[in-house]
């Protein structure tokens, strides 16, 4: 396992606390658009594409579906340090790679060249590199690889499969948006859902109301998030968090909200679309990244622009 920096960083980089920062784990795929390159990789073999890499490496590889959101994160470690400089509760960036060293150099350059303060830059060559998230204390993981996903997900990883597309860096604060059931919450309404219909899964919500809805996928990541956001102000935090749900507000929302109370995670806004697109709120919104379980959904913000996530 190769962890640092192949050639000197031109730009200084915040050296992190491993114990307090949000480490988000990010592959070359879901940072750069590497379709082409990889591509190649599929068609012609590993050495193919590593003397290819090298080749070109002094060209900076264009923007990938996760580029925007880990700008985004930049800011905010930027806004946390205005005011605060003795701050610890930061973002920190950690680059994973299948690939060889050798072929890492047009990786790295491509992260210089655009101002991305990341420093750790790991290059596993072995077919399952996820079995090091938990050694780095990675809380969120984003991988254009399902298979990676879902390994990542059973190490009990926060993790999401993005899609590469090509989109509209939006603008800042921070803006992430969540989907409830089997992302945010447990899957245990869409379980009674496919069950018993849309009305045994208003009566089994109406039953449990009083009780908190299950932890999903992404509910850790959530939290740390949220932790981050309350150290601002509403008016002046760099980072808004939504909840864009299916649940129909009248008959499944209290107890969402009441969930959310009871776990103690803020949420900026949150909409309750009982069954209607996502795509039209979303490109309101226009939000960093947006994590949802539906691949109907994901297809939706896909196709106003928005940069998606998907939770397998």
């Amino acid at each position: 396992l190769l962890c640092c920096p192949l050639t000197p960083v031109s730009f200084p980089v915040l050296q992190k606390d491993p114990s307090r920062a949000l480490i988000i784990a990010v592959t070359t795929r879901a940072i750069f658009n590497l379709e082409e390159e990889h591509k190649l990789y599929l068609e012609k073999g590993k050495e193919e594409y590593t003397r290819h890499q090298q080749a070109n490496q002094d060209k900076p590889l264009p923007p990938g579906t996760a580029f925007a959101f880990i700008q985004a994160v930049q800011y905010v470690n930027k806004k946390i340090l205005e005011s605060n400089p003795a701050e610890r509760d930061l973002f920190d960036i950690l680059v994973l790679s299948n690939n060889s060293p050798e072929s890492g150099v047009r990786i790295i350059n491509s992260a210089k060249h655009y101002g991305l303060e990341i420093s750790k830059f790991c290059f596993v060559s072995d077919n399952d590199s996820t079995q090091y998230l938990k050694s780095h204390g990675v809380k969120l993981f984003l991988s254009a690889d399902r298979r990676d996903v879902c390994n990542a997900l059973r190490r009990g990883v926060s993790a999401a499969l993005v899609f590469q597309q090509e989109v509209q860096a939006p603008s800042t604060p921070l803006r992430v948006v969540f989907d409830g059931d089997a992302v945010l919450f447990s899957d245990e309404t869409d379980q009674i859902f496919q069950e018993q219909g849309l009305e045994g899964a208003v009566q089994y919500e109406r039953d449990m109301e009083a009780i908190p809805i299950g932890e999903g996928p992404l509910k850790a990541f959530a939290m740390h998030l949220g932790k981050m956001r309350k150290k601002f102000g509403q008016e002046k935090s760099p980072i808004r968090t939504y909840l864009v749900t299916a649940r129909s507000g009248r008959d499944m929302g209290i107890r969402a909200i009441k969930t959310l109370r009871e776990w103690g995670l803020p949420i900026d806004e949150a909409f309750f679309m009982d069954g209607a697109p996502k795509g039209p709120i979303l490109a309101q919104i226009q939000p960093h990244i947006f994590f949802d379980d539906g691949l109907h959904n994901i297809q939706g913000a896909q196709n106003v622009g928005v940069p998606s996530a998907w939770v397998p």
